[in-house]
């Protein structure tokens, strides 16, 4: 099975000083799809610059011509599916059609409160998830719609010309949980994982690829209850939250081994960080560099 190596370019470079050129060598280096977060702070970096993930990703297609682009991941935590599908079909038309938009239901950090509400619980999170996926869907997909829902209305709402995908951009949801994995096999064209958050810090990385396997397991059991084949679907990894996540971008060995295991889990994509210094993803740059131009050739070998 063949696999695809991506990266995330994390917006904490201004555009001119760095940030346009860290694009523009992701798609140099033969990356398949150059992603970034879509959050209005994040962990370490919210004291520090933070740019926002639809400006970015819009300056990064009209710097690059053949690089895939997109979120990992954008949540509801504060968009809303009439303005966000707004965005979208803007950004597949600027971009030609190479965004993909990763989704998931969100968390409890930053961007939870920012609004000024109260962090939802997670079964309000599971909750608005389960509706916002299939109203943005549908609004990618049709000219007109009118929606009145629990948490998320729409009046009319147009999107015309539409994307340049069809019939739509895809979606990449992220998903651990049942109801999440049957949103995936609904609507999804991808599935993202970071992996099982339980064993990040003490688990082991056999027990790391255990838990993905049991994940591939279930996603494949929620695709069978809709009759839906999961072989074509895409089953990304985000890398960095596993227990190998200090050592994956060490060696050009290292991560060959890394990727290799995973892709016989089944993976399809495995998605790497853009090296950031003095921050958990600090990593030497050439050795990046050399992931990115030779760690596919040597696991096809």
């Amino acid at each position: 099975m063949s696999l695809r190596l991506s990266t995330v370019i994390l917006p904490v470079r201004r555009w001119h000083e760095g940030g346009r050129d860290q694009w523009l060598r992701a798609e140099q280096l033969g990356f398949h799809t150059a992603y970034t977060y879509d959050h209005l702070s994040w962990r370490t970096f919210r004291d520090g610059p933070w740019f926002g993930a639809v400006p970015t990703l819009t300056a990064a297609a009209t710097a690059t011509e053949r690089l895939r682009l997109g979120t990992l991941v954008t949540s509801p935590n504060f968009r809303h599916p009439v303005t966000l599908a707004k965005d979208l079909m803007s950004l597949d038309d600027i971009s030609g059609g190479r965004i993909t938009l990763g989704i998931g239901a969100g968390g409890n950090g930053f961007d939870a409160t920012a609004l000024g509400q109260e962090p939802w619980s997670p079964r309000e999170r599971a909750d608005r998830f389960a509706e916002f996926v299939p109203l943005l869907d549908q609004l990618l997909t049709e000219g007109s719609v009118s929606h009145e829902g629990t948490f998320y209305s729409a009046e009319e709402a147009r999107n015309i010309p539409g994307c340049v995908q069809r019939p739509r951009l895809p979606f990449a949801v992220a998903a651990n949980g049942p109801r999440g994995m049957r949103l995936a096999a609904r609507h999804g064209q991808a599935w993202v994982t970071t992996g099982d958050p339980k064993l990040f810090e003490e688990g082991t990385p056999e027990q790391s690829r255990e838990a993905l396997r049991g994940q591939l397991e279930r996603l494949g059991a929620a695709f069978g209850e809709i009759g839906r084949d999961l072989e074509p679907v895409e089953k990304i990894l985000l890398t960095g939250f596993t227990p190998e996540a200090n050592t994956v971008l060490q060696s050009l060995d290292a991560f060959v081994d890394f990727a290799g295991r995973h892709r016989d889990l089944g993976f399809t994509e495995v998605v790497i960080h853009a090296p950031i210094p003095d921050s958990e993803f600090a990593a030497d740059e050439a050795v990046f560099e050399k992931i990115a131009t030779e760690a596919l050739a040597q696991l096809d070998s």
